[in-house]
């Protein structure tokens, strides 16, 4: 035991008989789920799983303690925590299985990877299977507890109990660095988050010694303000005592707390994995294997043998039949693979005054601003945090200026440099009902994020079969705006526009940066919002037209919908002499300028919104046309722009009386800091008109 570490090492013997012989049910259960499977592993061998053999006991210890209000976020060890909150072995097996009726996926996610949303049980989120990864969700879900408690939003009556959170996770993961974020995060703001770590020694096929210096108990007293605790994780009644103690401490004092149960692995890494192939160590785990130590424990209390073989003999009937009952359950159908994509969104039509009478005009951060101050004011569930919005500074593109002063520093507040977490954490505090507001202070460090918004934000809504949407709206200043350099000028939609279940939305201007805001923060799902810095104020030369005429309050408009920004003349339509410039950002700007030497012949399409794109409007305007130039800010080779111009080109050929062009920036690894250099790489309105001369004379 480690030394200056608080260890609960007392065994209430004060439990309910009633508890002690659930568990002991389950615990057998669990094992004949491990049994079963192995029995049949030519049918539940089909997908890969792992069980919870040798985890028992603190998985249950926990589970069995836990309220409907409170979250859990099991990873994919822990059968014996589902089994705890009230899961039957049935419903396991269904996904197991992933069959139809699977109740966290309708047989799109692998074996214990559960999403719940039952009034009567404990919550969980969507689980991916990326390794550690839940940690900042779920950190993310006791930060949208805390917040609403504070902003009076979370009230408890009549004797109700404070939530509490519960992170489970193995002692490997925890050398992930999100996990740190979560950490991080948690002890800075005294979260009410439980970190369960479970630690049996192994990571597939490498052990404790190869993967960290300290165990996770060790690793987090350097995060003052979590407090940490240890017990033996096969030993069911010390277990129970300790996530009581625990529980009942974090319910009360709304503080973080991490409990370490070293435990036995009774059974393969996965079905995929299998212990035979690399592991001699079994001599060392069968000892510590939870169930005899248990069974002892309860004949020492005075239960019967012939009660315990009994639950035993329940337990293993019931897991047989349950068996035979999933096999019989349907397959998915082809038709339920389309459903769940995106939730839908309650913005539908444009509405609202997009150039009032009394007007004024405004540039683009302005309006953003503005529309982010409109939100906060009538939403107190909505906040707003990132790197540097909070305090004196705003955002360092003036983004948010004085919005902390206005609504405080609970709702508008800076964190750590953690782009990870500034992301991830939307799922958990969207799974509380807050609706955040985030920003990753230039698209160049979005990468950090990128793990958590592919795996935990856009796959949520799709891979719990609709139980949990994520409304999360990230902005992310983007695009070259004068000798930014190789770190804070990228474009990098692209790569985004890749991890399906995202929108993106990209505004030129002013009233659409209005407009479009407002349909982000109220669409049910993860929006990336592209904004770019060369527009904020409409300073870069040719881009004034990005001021406009600020729409007012209520103006909003629906995501997926282009806007013709420059009309052709019907005359130039007519006679052949037109073309299509399909764009978005600083491209409309650079057409706009550029147009102005062929009058009449350009037309305009802004898309406005990347995902999901407006192929009706696409459609219309390159058979209106004839000719069509995709224009980018992004280097040019394998980007969003070239694979558009390839779907136009298959779907349209026979209206097209020229190669759809493309146009973007060099192919070149970063953007050069010398303004020169700069010039040479990018598109401006001068190479956008030599390519529109092209094409027209085409």
């Amino acid at each position: 035991m480690l030394t200056n570490t608080p260890v609960i090492e007392e065994k209430d013997t004060e439990i309910r008989v009633e508890t002690l012989l659930k568990a002991y049910k389950l615990m057998k259960t669990a094992e004949a789920l491990t049994v079963l499977y192995e029995e049949n592993k030519e049918v539940t061998a089909k997908y890969v799983h792992a069980t919870s053999r040798g985890h028992e006991a603190i998985q249950l210890a926990m589970s069995m303690q836990l309220l409907p209000q409170d979250f859990v976020s099991p990873y994919y060890r822990d059968d014996s925590i589902l089994l705890g909150i009230g899961m039957s072995p049935y419903e396991l097996m269904l996904q197991l299985l992933a069959r139809k009726d699977d109740p966290f996926s309708g047989g799109r996610t692998y074996y214990g990877h559960p999403s719940l949303r039952r009034p009567d049980m404990p919550k969980i989120l969507h689980q991916s299977s990326s390794t550690g990864m839940q940690a900042i969700p779920t950190t993310g879900v006791a930060q949208g507890f805390q917040y609403l408690e504070e902003q009076g939003l979370m009230k408890y009556e009549n004797g109700e109990l404070p939530p509490v959170v519960v992170c489970s996770i193995g002692d490997g993961a925890v050398t992930e660095g999100e996990v740190s974020e979560a950490f991080q995060m948690a002890a800075l703001h005294q979260l009410p988050i439980i970190y369960m770590i479970q630690d049996n020694g192994w990571g597939i096929s490498a052990t404790g010694k190869e993967m960290y210096a300290q165990n996770a108990l060790e690793f987090i007293k350097g995060f003052k303000g979590i407090e940490g605790v240890s017990v033996n994780g096969s030993d069911f009644i010390a277990c129970y005592a300790t996530m009581k103690e625990v529980i009942d401490t974090v319910r009360k004092t709304r503080r973080p707390f991490l409990v370490y149960a070293p435990v036995p692995l009774l059974n393969h890494h996965t079905s995929g994995v299998r212990k035979e192939w690399y592991r001699s160590d079994f001599n060392e785990h069968a000892p510590k294997d939870p169930i005899p130590f248990f069974h002892d424990e309860l004949i020492a209390m005075g239960i019967k043998e012939e009660v315990l073989n009994g639950l035993a003999a329940e337990a293993t009937k019931l897991v047989r039949e349950d068996y035979e009952k999933a096999l019989l359950n349907p397959e998915p159908e082809a038709a339920d693979l389309f459903r769940h994509i995106y939730a839908p969104t309650p913005v539908t039509e444009e509405t609202g005054n997009r150039t009032p009478a009394d007007g004024k005009e405004v540039v683009m951060v302005d309006a953003a601003l503005h529309a982010v101050d409109k939100i906060l004011r009538e939403h107190p569930e909505a906040l707003l945090y990132g790197q540097d919005v909070g305090g004196e500074l705003g955002g360092v593109f003036r983004e948010a200026a004085l919005l902390a002063k206005r609504y405080g520093d609970g709702r508008v507040f800076n964190t750590p440099i953690q782009e990870a977490y500034i992301i991830g954490s939307t799922v958990g505090m969207s799974a509380t009902g807050c609706k955040p507001i985030v920003e990753i202070q230039f698209a160049d460090y979005i990468w950090p994020g990128v793990n958590q918004l592919y795996a935990e934000l856009s796959r949520a809504y799709f891979l719990s079969n609709g139980k949990w949407n994520v409304q999360s709206l990230i902005r992310v200043p983007i695009g070259a705006y004068g000798s930014g350099g190789p770190f804070h000028s990228s474009s990098v939609e692209s790569a985004i526009l890749t991890i399906r279940g995202v929108k993106v939305v990209y505004p030129s201007n002013a009233a659409d940066m209005k407009g479009l805001l407002r349909a982000a923060f109220y669409d049910p799902n993860p929006v990336i919002m592209f904004e770019h810095k060369g527009l904020y104020w409409g300073k870069v030369p040719g881009s004034k037209e990005a001021r406009c005429i600020e729409p007012d309050d209520d103006y909003i408009i629906p995501l997926g919908k282009a806007r013709i920004y420059l009309e052709a003349s019907a005359e130039a339509v007519e006679n052949g002499e037109s073309c299509l410039v399909i764009t978005y950002g600083m491209g409309v700007h650079w057409t706009k300028n550029a147009a102005k030497s062929f009058p009449g012949k350009i037309e305009i399409l802004d898309l406005r919104t990347l995902e999901p794109l407006d192929w009706d409007a696409i459609q219309e305007g390159v058979k209106k046309h004839g000719k069509v130039l995709v224009l980018t800010e992004e280097c040019l080779q394998n980007s969003f722009a070239e694979s558009l111009a390839g779907r136009i080109s298959f779907h349209f050929f026979s209206y097209l009386d020229a190669p759809v062009h493309t146009m973007g920036a060099e192919s070149l690894p970063a953007i050069p800091l010398n303004s020169g250099l700069e010039g040479f790489m990018l598109p401006n309105a001068d190479k956008v008109k030599s390519k529109l001369e092209e094409l027209l004379n085409w």
